[in-house]
């Protein structure tokens, strides 16, 4: 079977390697919301900024990410609409984050000369939080480990302790990390799945109320 998983982080790791060593190509790809703004266009920019990275450390982590939650959504896509069109949507889902989640980041910095953004973080979030709205609650060895928490959580609690640390980090600004890719890539990926699987709220709400009642009683 066709596996976009893999041929996504294939070419994202072969972009991303051979950018580092043409300077040319980085610069035509990076987000770089300013030159956008002034050149009547570009917005592909929007797209290939998620296939470029800063170093090997930010690449791997994307990809991991990406590989780890990436089949359980995949797989439940292709379960509801069938394989082709399970693809279709994924892409949808992976693809549209990366450029959904830059465009705040375009209308915050189109004045600003020297910014410029890159990486997949938008695109990888759509995909992590997707699955955590699909299964929010994992009941073997009381959750799963997720880098860098270095013990077991429960994945729906790493999404709200991920969303809350993002906004706020976004609002300092002082790492030269687009965390604002990361929560509005996440929220992209929850509506749009709850768009597709309408079902997925109420279970979700479903599956963290039992797991609450278990912890209390």
């Amino acid at each position: 079977m066709f596996n976009p998983v893999l041929i996504l982080i294939g070419l994202t790791v072969a972009i991303s390697a051979y950018a580092w060593s043409k300077s040319q190509l980085m610069e035509s790809w990076i987000m770089h919301p300013y030159l956008m703004a002034r050149s009547g266009g570009q917005w592909y920019r929007l797209l290939t900024s998620g296939f470029l990275h800063a170093d090997w450390a930010h690449l791997l982590f994307n990809m991991f990410a990406f590989y780890s939650f990436s089949p359980i959504v995949l797989g439940t896509l292709a379960g509801n609409y069938g394989p082709g069109a399970g693809i279709g949507l994924f892409l949808l889902l992976y693809l549209g984050g990366i450029i959904i989640s830059d465009l705040p980041t375009y209308f915050q910095h189109r004045n600003d000369p020297g910014y410029r953004s890159l990486g997949a973080s938008g695109g990888v979030s759509s995909v992590v939080f997707a699955s955590i709205l699909l299964f929010p609650v994992n009941n073997s060895g009381g959750g799963i480990i997720i880098f860098p928490i270095p013990f077991p959580i429960q994945p729906f609690l790493f999404g709200f302790l991920y969303l809350g640390y993002s906004w706020y980090m976004g609002r300092r600004r002082g790492d030269n990390i687009n965390h604002d890719a990361h929560f509005y890539g996440a929220l992209y990926g929850v509506v749009l799945m709850l768009a597709l699987m309408p079902s997925a709220g109420p279970e979700f709400i479903v599956q963290i109320s039992q797991f609450i009642q278990s912890k209390l009683s």
